[in-house]
């Protein structure tokens, strides 16, 4: 007699009735598990979603022009000619003094490749749009992939930043050798330099100025392959070899001729062979859990520090990159890095995915044997069987199918999986519970166990299709959501879809064949008992809403009524709402922007005056301040663009804490308290601080953004004045601030035409000297082939020839005549204020408050 004999033989029936005791369906079991070890092995693990949002910044130089010139010389032309390429979504541009810089950002999802070649394309295309004096542009393409996914600090007691910036060259080396990285960057350390500091009073003396010196140091440190001479049948190369390769050399550079007798650089400078000026800090700093990481330093105590960045390439584990690349650095310890040179991972993205993704099969497992142990408790042990191991098949051809995708073990796709498991479980539950009562059913006990299988799942398949596409259909349009949050939502509803179809298939095809072959069958007849009290608690419900009107209506009266009060707590305030909850992570950094124009000690003090207020609390294992520089930054900071913070008034302090299994508090709270503390510190010293925390979401420029648009520049400052005001008196903002620069004093030169042309002086050779006289300049490289990194050699005055503005009076220019006359006699000097920054977002002017 068949197995579904009695039942409607539909094509579903019959797939059911020939899977029941098909031999395929061990093979099918195998396979399904073997496919889910497969995709998790070859799944690569990161900390962030492989989010494609091409971003590209270009950067144009006018030399001297004011923002408002730069704005419509520059930026505006450009944001047209970027505006017209198809797929671009935002363009945010800065005029600046000097620099144009604009930000092309493209709709997600858009080829990187594609997008870059038709940016360039567009501005190279028109060349005609860039005025006399303007560079062409530099196309800086940014994804995710840039993102560090392994920072390590070298530190030392012992070492200054010279030495720790050399080894860390000698580190970085051998970390790009590495297959999978694809940049290795160092950040802080005094990197080493040649510097010649010119003596205004001898050159004067000998009627040079620092042209001559700069003319005559580029044209004599030369080299070149001059060709082949051929004589007899050979051939010699010939070369010219006049490359400056060491101090001395330097120092014997002739500059001029007097008197017969030739003027080497050393007699109207100093040459040092030393460091560059300081333009950045970098400081390290242990807290009361360092001992928790390995660092022997005392606690509180500031060392100079250098930090190596790796990025990954596309698609490779950053989880395996990260073991590989601390294998590297393990190995050079006692060799390259000396014994008292401390290595610190400040942070490693793989080890966090590799967490994440462990923590993702622990919950699996836990969520497999809680189905089962309940199941075991209300059907029996056979019958969870039954589910423990349909479960795991679901969810390995889920994750294979993840893999098939394209997607990645991130925090975003492990929690698509999470969610997965509570809604996977469902349709094998129903299955195993109908057969279970249906072999207790009259007669059952006269039929073959195949045949009560198969009518029981018959009963149940249509609810269970409908609950199915059910669930599909609610969570599908999760799928269409646009922007940056799409690919943050996107793993969701096709993860459960597709295991919701799976399981289906599961409960119509393994299920049974696992049922026939673990539950034991039905011997005789056995009536349906009420005496459980579940049973009986439901019955009595279930009989009272269904005879009884006005305990029905109250019953439904009472569910309105908890839905009203659920509905009450948020315009009450009684519960928080925000579309993701806080993550709790071991690291947030605050953000420090000290007025403009402020000096990068006044900056460094302030950052670690700061940092001790932080260094107070208990889960703190280390923080390290990036002065003057950016630290190493995160996708969040990717997308704000925290890179650029390059200005000696801007600082970061990163604040990295103990694993969140060893503390009670979240890093959300403990970045509350940080914020608490710290804030009255700041706006004692003039200072904007911001507590940085990683979004558990797509990175925004901020959480709350005003854009204030209008006519002129000063009817959007007042507006956003009053939007400011707004925002710092309403509860729960915090972090207020606003894109606006401060006035900033400026030493304006105007060179007087009449008398620089009556002494000879053109204004480029002033406009020369004022630029190496005080901010240097660069005329080369020291042809050092021991040397790491390029030695640049850098001429400029002494620091105490440079500091007022009446030093630059006295500075000596030469004319054509040969004569030298100080700057003051051919210009005038004013002290003026710096003009500020003019901000443009998709080619309108805009003030920005946060």
């Amino acid at each position: 007699m068949p197995e579904s004999q009695g039942h409607k033989h539909d094509i579903l029936t019959r797939i059911t009735a020939s899977f029941v005791n098909s031999p395929l369906v061990p093979l099918a079991i195998i396979f399904s598990v073997l496919l889910g070890v497969f995709a998790v092995l070859r799944t690569p693990s990161e900390e962030e979603p492989q989010i494609i949002v091409p971003m590209i910044d270009i950067v144009v130089s006018m030399p001297g022009a004011m923002p408002e010139e730069i704005e419509k010389r520059v930026v505006g032309p450009m944001e047209k000619l970027l505006w017209e390429i198809p797929g671009v979504e935002y363009v945010y541009s800065t005029a600046g003094d000097g620099q144009a810089m604009t930000i092309v950002r493209f709709f997600v999802g858009e080829d990187v490749e594609k997008s870059l070649i038709k940016t360039y394309g567009k501005l190279y295309q028109h060349l005609d749009w860039i005025p006399p004096g303007c560079s062409q542009p530099i196309l800086m393409p940014r994804s995710i992939d840039d993102v560090p996914v392994l920072a390590v600090a070298l530190t030392s007691e012992h070492h200054d930043s010279r030495t720790l910036r050399q080894v860390g060259a000698e580190v970085a080396e051998s970390l790009r050798a590495l297959n999978g990285v694809s940049e290795v960057s160092l950040i802080g350390g005094r990197k080493r330099a040649l510097t010649i500091e010119l003596n205004p009073e001898r050159l004067r003396a000998l009627n040079l100025d620092g042209v001559d010196v700069m003319q005559a140091l580029a044209s004599q440190n030369q080299a070149d392959q001059s060709g082949l001479m051929t004589a007899t049948g050979a051939a010699t190369q010939v070369r010219l070899d006049n490359a400056l390769r060491t101090a001395d050399d330097v120092r014997g550079t002739v500059v001029a001729v007097r008197g017969g007798q030739p003027i080497t650089l050393d007699h109207v400078a100093t040459i040092r062979d030393a460091y560059s000026e300081p333009q950045d800090y970098l400081l390290l700093a242990p807290g009361p859990q360092s001992q928790t990481k390995g660092i022997e330093l005392d606690q509180g105590h500031f060392t100079p520090a250098v930090t190596l960045t790796v990025a990954k390439r596309p698609g490779i584990n950053a989880t395996q990159l990260c073991l590989k690349a601390m294998e590297v650095v393990d190995s050079l310890k006692g060799t390259i890095i000396p014994h008292d040179i401390q290595v610190i991972v400040v942070r490693d993205y793989g080890e966090t995915a590799k967490h994440k993704s462990d923590e993702l099969l622990i919950h699996l497992i836990f969520a497999t044997l809680s189905v089962g142990a309940v199941i075991a408790w209300f059907l029996g042990g056979r019958a969870s069987l039954v589910i423990m191991v349909a479960v795991p098949v679901t969810l390995a051809v889920t994750l294979a199918t993840y893999w098939l995708m394209g997607y990645t073990l991130n925090r975003v796709t492990l929690f698509a999986l999470i969610f997965c498991i509570g809604i996977l479980v469902d349709d094998p539950i129903v299955d195993v519970e109908n057969i279970v009562r249906h072999m207790h059913l009259p007669g059952a006990h006269k039929k073959s166990f195949g045949q009560v299988i198969v009518e029981a799942v018959s009963e149940v398949r249509a609810p269970l299709v409908l609950a199915t596409f059910t669930v599909i259909a609610a969570i599908m349009p999760m799928a269409f959501v646009g922007g940056l949050m799409g690919p943050y939502m996107r793993p969701m509803p096709i993860g459960a879809s597709v295991a919701m179809l799976l399981s289906m298939t599961v409960a119509f095809i393994i299920t049974p064949w696992l049922s026939k072959r673990l539950l034991k069958p039905s011997t005789k007849h056995e009536p349906e008992s009420y005496d459980d009290p579940f049973t009986r608690a439901y019955v009595w419900l279930m009989r009272h809403l269904v005879n009884d009107p006005k305990f029905r209506w109250l019953f439904l009266g009472g569910v309105a009524t908890l839905l009203g009060l659920a509905i009450l707590l948020i315009p009450l305030k009684m519960v928080m709402v925000k579309m993701l909850p806080f993550d709790n992570k071991n690291e947030f950094e605050v953000v420090i922007d000290m007025p403009d124009g402020t000096g990068l000690e006044t900056t460094a003090a302030v950052a670690e005056t700061l940092s001790r207020q932080i260094l107070d609390q208990p889960e703190v294992t280390d923080v390290q301040l990036y002065i003057g520089t950016a630290a190493p930054f995160s996708f969040n900071g990717l997308v704000r663009h925290y890179y650029l913070r390059q200005s000696p008034n801007e600082a970061q302090i990163q604040v990295n804490l103990i694993g969140r299994d060893k503390r009670k508090t979240s890093s959300h709270e403990i970045a509350g308290r940080v914020r608490e503390l710290i804030v009255p510190v700041a706006q004692d010293f003039g200072a904007r601080v911001k507590v940085v925390e990683v979004p558990p979401g797509p990175p925004v420029i901020q959480t709350l953004v005003a854009e204030i648009y209008g006519p002129t520049q000063e009817t959007r400052l007042a507006v956003a004045q009053q939007v400011k005001d707004i925002f710092e008196a309403t509860p729960g903002v915090v972090d207020v601030d606003w894109e606006v620069s401060d006035p900033r004093p400026e030493t304006r030169v105007r060179v007087n035409a009449d008398k620089a042309l009556q002494n000879g002086v053109s204004p480029d050779r002033a406009r020369q000297v004022l630029a190496l006289s005080v901010g240097g300049v660069q005329v080369g490289l020291l042809h050092d082939p021991t040397a790491r990194e390029n030695v640049p050699i850098e001429i400029r005055l002494p620091q105490t020839e440079r500091s007022r503005p009446t030093d630059l009076e006295t500075l000596p220019i030469r004319g054509e005549n040969g004569q030298v006359v100080s700057l003051g006699q051919i210009a005038t000097l004013t002290q003026e204020v710096t003009p500020g920054l003019i901000y443009h977002k998709n080619m309108l002017p805009v003030v920005y408050v946060t």
